[in-house]
């Protein structure tokens, strides 16, 4: 076995996140690493890449007993990991990126080599058989051209377990689609992938065998072709089963219309909708549509260069975040972590933040309706947290976006403008995400959901807006309607 761990455990606050683990991945391999938020997945990770010591336990590399403190060990090792959030920098071009944390190539002096790192990078993509802009900044380039730029980062040196999280959580079906080329090629050369995602499609097409841990424990490792979805589900979740989306389609009066949307950077260019109290709307385009922009453009992130929005019969004449809270529209944006959370705040502190006003009084905090607020949503959407001053970035990915429903809930929104909103969160919460957004539906609210995953957009909106190189095109009445149908009118121009 390429890579073993014995009895592997890890402690927080008294509370096992990781409790005897008993872990192995061979070379060539695709190990698949399922489980609900919260189960242990990132935290055996970050033992793996050193980011966290392990408490007791052992790891094995090569038969051979080893101890990794840092990242610098486990790169030294052959172990890389690719993050579900991108570690580039957006001014960097592609060689810089991939040179991050490595060495430079000299020239005589202290002069940087760069046509002998170009040099080297294209060596290794040609060995990858992949096609990567270079020249391009980081920034300008798309989710999968990122995901790539990492890849190759990773094997610059002799990487033997490339660890992949949550690899597709932004990417289109097609995009995925060259993700997953290279990772078979990756796998013929003889390097070991740990691919872990909720995405259990991706978890049978791609992998040889997968492990579920639940509750910081594992349960089973089993053979990929011997087991199916629903029997991977009941191992994660205590044989929980979801229940079909139930609920009235009762639509009022339009509650959010927009025309001839466009954005001053040019990415939006004509987009016009509208959606309607008790109506999900989906948006759904391929990579580049514009899908995200657009949303920010309503709301006020993204500065827009013509067009007009009404909220409620209410012209929208400028549009910030702060005016868009105030007049009853909330983002639930793609980047949590980067947009929607401070990291170093509490979960209550989070939870009251864009409606903080409401609770001063002469300048003064009334801290015990703060409490009262953000418990009766911890409660209400069963965020799994020690406690309300628990700092929100040591919760689970899916409890973080509780976090982030819990606040914008606390404003009282007529419009929920959804990016992306299960985007890497476990099943279940996935389920009680779409519950949540139908609940709201029923009582007179109107939803904007975007999403890269054509089948949560085809079980969830009841309508289907279509949105290609920044313009909207085709409305679809989501009604026995299917995914080549959608996927022809993103290809149609």
């Amino acid at each position: 076995m390429l890579l073993q761990t014995k009895n592997l455990c890890k402690q927080f606050g008294g509370m096992y996140a990781l409790n005897n683990i008993d872990f192995e991945i061979a070379e060539g391999e695709i190990h698949g690493l399922v489980g609900e938020n919260g189960a242990g997945k990132s935290t055996l990770i970050k033992i793996l890449t050193g980011v966290y010591s392990l408490d007791d336990g052992e790891i094995f590399w090569n038969g051979e007993r080893v101890e990794i403190h840092n990242p610098r060990q486990s790169r030294s090792l052959g172990i890389n990991v690719i993050h579900q959030d991108r570690n580039l920098i957006p001014a960097f071009n592609g060689v810089e990126n991939i040179y991050l944390g490595l060495d430079y190539e000299r020239k005589s002096g202290f002069a940087v080599n760069w046509a002998k790192m170009r040099k080297r990078v294209d060596e290794v993509i040609a060995e990858l058989g992949i096609e990567v802009e270079l020249d391009l900044p980081a920034s300008e380039l798309t989710p999968p051209q990122k995901t790539l730029l990492e890849i190759v980062r990773a094997m610059m040196t002799d990487c033997r377990l490339l660890i992949l999280d949550e690899p597709t959580a932004s990417l289109t079906d097609k995009e995925a689609e060259v993700l997953f080329s290279t990772i078979e090629r990756l796998k013929a050369r003889g390097t070991a992938i740990l691919y872990v995602t909720h995405r259990l499609d991706e978890i049978f097409r791609l992998t040889d065998r997968i492990t579920i841990f639940k509750n910081g424990q594992r349960v089973n490792t089993v053979k990929t072709s011997e087991v199916d979805k629903d029997k991977i589900i009941s191992m994660m979740t205590d044989n929980w089963k979801s229940d079909p989306l139930q609920g009235t389609r009762n639509f009022g009066k339009t509650l959010l219309s927009v025309r001839n949307i466009s954005s001053k950077d040019g990415i939006v260019k004509d987009a016009s909708f509208e959606v309607r109290s008790g109506e999900i709307l989906g948006i759904y385009g391929l990579g580049g549509s514009g899908r995200t922009e657009l949303l920010e453009c309503i709301y006020g992130y993204r500065p827009k260069a013509g067009g007009s929005i009404v909220l409620d019969e209410v012209p929208i004449e400028t549009s910030s975040p702060e005016k868009s809270i105030k007049n009853g529209m909330v983002l639930i944006c793609e980047d949590r972590r980067g947009m929607a959370l401070v990291g170093s705040l509490s979960v209550k502190q989070n939870i009251v933040l864009s409606t903080i006003d409401s609770y001063a009084r002469f300048g003064i905090i009334d801290e015990s309706k703060e409490l009262s607020d953000a418990m009766e949503q911890i409660s209400a959407l069963n965020i799994k947290t020690e406690g309300p001053d628990q700092t929100v970035l040591q919760l689970s990915g899916g409890n973080q976006q509780k976090v982030v429903f819990a606040k914008a809930l606390l404003s009282e929104p007529k419009v929920f403008l959804c990016d992306e909103p299960t985007q890497a969160v476990d099943v279940k919460t996935r389920h009680e995400i779409h519950k949540l957004l139908r609940k709201k539906a029923e009582e007179g609210n109107a939803v904007i959901f975007v999403s890269s995953d054509l089948k949560e957009v085809l079980e969830v909106a009841d309508n289907i807006q279509i949105m290609a190189g920044g313009r909207t095109k085709e409305f679809l009445e989501n009604k026995d309607l299917t995914a080549e149908q959608v996927l022809s009118c993103c290809y149609n121009d």
